[in-house]
C-alpha cells in the first residue's frame, strides 16, 4: 500500500472518530477509545489478568463485518491482555452484563501494519461487545 493510500485511511479514521466523538451519547477515553453504553449489566469489571467471555460483532467504518462471534453463534473467551489495546481497555471498563458499542482509533486497534487482508492499516474498527462473564 502506497503512503498516499495510508494517509487517507488515517484521514477517513481521524475524521470518524472526531464526527463520534461528537455525539452525546459517546464517551471518550484519555486513550482516545470512544464507547457508549448501550447495555447496563451489573456484574464485576474484569482486571488485565482475567479471563473473559463475551460475544461481538466487529466492522470496518463502512459496516463490513470482519469478525463476529455472533455470527458464529459461539461466545469466545479470551484474556484481557491477549486482545488489541483498545478491547483491553474497554473490558476493564465494563462490568459482567454490559453491551457496549466501541470506537477503536487505528492506534488501538492494529495501528501501521494492519491485521491480514480484512483490516487495512490504520483504520478505525467499530464493535459491540456483550461482556458475559469473567472466568478467573
Amino acid at each position: 500500500m502506497c503512503s498516499s493510500d495510508l494517509a487517507k485511511l488515517q484521514a477517513l479514521a481521524e475524521q470518524f472518530m472526531a464526527t463520534n466523538a461528537a455525539r452525546d451519547e459517546v464517551t471518550t477515553t484519555d486513550s482516545g477509545l470512544q464507547y457508549e453504553v448501550l447495555e447496563k449489566g451489573t456484574g464485576a469489571s474484569p482486571n488485565a489478568q482475567s479471563n473473559v467471555v463475551t460475544h461481538y460483532h466487529g466492522t470496518l467504518l463502512d459496516g463490513t463485518v470482519f469478525d463476529s462471534s455472533i455470527d458464529r453463534g459461539q461466545p469466545a473467551e479470551f484474556g484481557v491482555n491477549q486482545v488489541i489495546s483498545g478491547w483491553t481497555e474497554a473490558l476493564q471498563l465494563m462490568a459482567v452484563g454490559d453491551k457496549w458499542r466501541i470506537a477503536c482509533p487505528p492506534h488501538l486497534a492494529y495501528g501501521e501494519q494492519g491485521a491480514g487482508d480484512s483490516i487495512p492499516p490504520n483504520t478505525s474498527l467499530v464493535f459491540e461487545i456483550h461482556l458475559i462473564d469473567i472466568k478467573d
